[in-house]
């Protein structure tokens, strides 16, 4: 697990706390006023169920670990052989390197060397910063080498709202449209509207015993290409996972096995993405970043009173 870094504010009359960890620059807990809003595991565990993880060049999964660049076929390590993919990314055990602490805000920093699968070079980091409702998390990719490289960015925390148990948690997805998974996973091309099928969450759902491993696209934004999902109390309270205009997918996944530090496991897994599973072959949401460009992306954790609370 590496080194663990933690961040504490007083921001707007409300208390935030962060924990980072130095492996994969992993975000393991956040609450704002006490409420755990990021289900921790154990102290001694590496994060399970990629739990944090910063998924970079690609989140989700390529499938085989194949693909083709230049008429020469890559062939990433494969890490979830069950399903025989390379799974999210480069950098879920890198060792981040320290750039810049404060008491509310953090920069950690790793590498990308040209390696089996994927013959390029990039500079990237992850800035969390503590705000008034809970973090602010941004992402900078550099190309540092002399070849375009392929990117896109995920990232994989498993969202809670205190003690709230997940069957109690209304789920509210902003999005039109879902993306069509075959039987391991990978898309299959169909994009379908949401409208009057199960997979309709706009006006959200109460979870209950629903198992979800889905992708959503085709959301409703804000004036600056943003959008907003979230999972909500029944007193009205929220988390919500806020994403900027250049992520185009979310992922929400629950499982029941997660390893909890304080015995309680009420966690779903609310998964930004600029690009979805297979990014490399379909070429969705794919970015090609030019030698010496960067490029920004950024998402948040925001905790939002009972309206009662609010008054």
């Amino acid at each position: 697990m590496g080194e663990c870094f933690e961040l504490e504010a007083g921001i707007g009359g409300r208390s935030q706390r962060a924990t980072v960890t130095e492996t994969g620059g992993t975000l393991r807990a956040l609450s704002v006023d006490g409420i755990s809003l990021v289900q921790d595991y154990p102290a001694d565990s590496a994060a399970p169920f990629s739990a944090g993880w910063n998924l970079v060049p690609w989140p989700n999964r390529v499938a085989g670990g194949t693909w083709t660049h230049e008429g020469t076929t890559q062939r990433l390590p494969i890490n979830e052989p069950e399903r025989g993919h390379a799974l999210h990314g480069l950098l879920a055990d890198a060792a981040y390197r320290l750039v810049e602490q404060t008491p509310a805000s953090l920069t950690l920093a790793a590498d990308l060397r040209p390696q089996e699968g994927y013959p390029f070079e990039l500079s990237t980091s992850v800035r969390y910063e503590l705000h008034q409702d809970g973090l602010r998390v941004t992402h900078r990719l550099t190309n540092i080498g002399q070849r375009k490289a392929p990117v896109a960015v995920g990232t994989h925390p498993y969202l809670r709202l205190g003690e709230v148990p997940t069957e109690e948690l209304k789920l509210v997805i902003n999005a039109d449209s879902h993306l069509e998974v075959d039987g391991v996973l990978i898309p299959t091309g169909e994009i379908t509207a949401v409208h009057g099928t199960p997979r309709d969450y706009r006006a959200g759902q109460i979870l209950g015993p629903m198992a979800l491993d889905d992708v959503w696209t085709d959301f409703q934004r804000d004036v600056d290409g943003g959008s907003v999902h979230y999972l909500e109390a029944p007193d009205g309270s929220r988390v919500e996972m806020a994403m900027d205009a250049a992520f185009g997918y979310i992922q929400v996944y629950t499982t029941s096995d997660f390893p909890s530090a304080d015995g309680n496991v009420n966690a779903v897994a609310m998964e930004p993405m600029t690009a979805p599973a297979d990014a490399f072959n379909n070429g969705m949401g794919l970015r090609w970043l030019e030698p010496g460009g960067s490029w920004d992306v950024g998402w948040g954790i925001r905790h939002r009173r009972a309206p009662q609370e609010q008054e």
